[in-house]
């Protein structure tokens, strides 16, 4: 049977309204890879939930597909969100899938330039706002509170419908969800989604180990970060929307949240393209708060089945990458200077 995209597939989980009109980029269906090296290292049996190969590269896809197939359903016109990049390119995408009107707002620098250019490709009116995405949310909350413009962020409670659907497919793969589940925490919306699908899916339940960055820790600090810094850039929130439900969900499943550094996250981006998996710094978090938990030598993962979900493609953030690189050497095209230059 051809595969029609999410809201098709898994219809009958999904709390959409009878007016939804699907809005589909055949999002979903993305891979569980094994990771048997890095499983091995850590003394687990350990899977990526590889997200990045969505549409538009990123797990905002899965929400956005219901968020926008409800809006044009209703039959807005326009819809605007905040954002730190990703989930510009996914709105943008499927505004215009749905020929609809596409605003987004961006917090003043550190925008990654793959994911500007994403929103950008796909048609939308991106303005920057002299603030941060707290201040941005804040603004499109209240313009969609006066206007019929159509909130698209992950308080957008279709958003959740959409994105639990990635625990459904790893029930599926697996045949029971795996003991524990890692990954980032930004705006908190996954973690919600993820924890509210296993629990409707009834195949198990994962603990879930959520991951932050050290410079943008609310979570785990207890408190707002005024002014969040990370190289991370898509878990760069000081003041998640859903923050107690993502405390809820670590409670609920007797895990936890915890905050890496920048370096340990850059360090899980490289450990993860060892294995052929290229993912934005923010993806890794999952693979840098796993690694760290289990160098503690107290993660309870040890002999277990883990599931990493890696939210974002690397091609969404090269920037680390490119700023990085060093020159090519140069040599001249004949076959002896090649042999002598590998050498072999």
């Amino acid at each position: 049977m051809t595969y029609q995209g999410l809201i098709h597939h898994y219809r009958q989980y999904l709390d959409l309204p009878a007016h939804t009109r699907t809005i589909t980029l055949l999002e979903g269906n993305t891979p569980l890879i094994p990771m048997p090296r890095l499983g091995r290292d850590l003394g687990c049996e350990l899977f990526v939930k590889f997200e990045g190969l969505n549409p538009t590269g990123s797990f905002k896809d899965r929400g956005m597909t219901a968020a926008i197939s409800e809006a044009a359903g209703r039959g807005a016109k326009t819809v605007i969100c905040a954002s730190t990049g990703n989930t510009a390119a996914s709105a943008a995408a499927y505004a215009a899938r749905a020929g609809l009107r596409c605003i987004v707002l961006i917090p003043e620098g550190k925008v990654a330039v793959g994911k500007l250019a994403g929103a950008v490709a796909y048609g939308a009116e991106v303005i920057q706002i002299q603030g941060s995405f707290d201040d941005a949310l804040s603004l499109v909350v209240e313009i969609t509170q006066k206007t019929p413009i159509a909130l698209v962020n992950s308080i957008n409670p279709y958003r959740i419908e959409g994105q639990k659907t990635s625990s459904f497919e790893i029930c599926d793969a697996l045949g029971s969800a795996p003991d524990w589940l890692c990954l980032p925490v930004g705006n908190a919306g996954n973690i919600t989604a993820y924890w509210a699908g296993f629990k409707q899916y009834q195949k198990g339940l994962p603990q879930i180990l959520g991951v932050q960055a050290e410079g943008a820790a609310p979570l785990v600090l207890g408190h707002p970060v005024e002014k969040p810094e990370t190289v991370a850039t898509a878990i760069r929130i000081g003041k998640p929307a859903r923050g107690e439900q993502a405390l809820e969900a670590a409670h609920e499943s007797k895990g936890r949240i915890i905050a890496v550094s920048d370096a340990q996250i850059l360090d899980a981006q490289k450990i993860l393209a060892a294995e052929g998996v290229w993912v934005e710094p923010a993806s890794a978090a999952g693979v840098a708060g796993l690694v760290a938990e289990t160098g503690s030598g107290a993660f309870e993962a040890k002999g277990g089945r883990v599931v990493v979900v890696c939210t974002g493609h690397g091609m969404k953030d090269p920037s680390i990458i490119a700023e990085s690189f060093k020159a090519p050497r140069v040599i001249p095209a004949d076959y002896q200077t090649l042999f002598e230059s590998i050498g072999g």
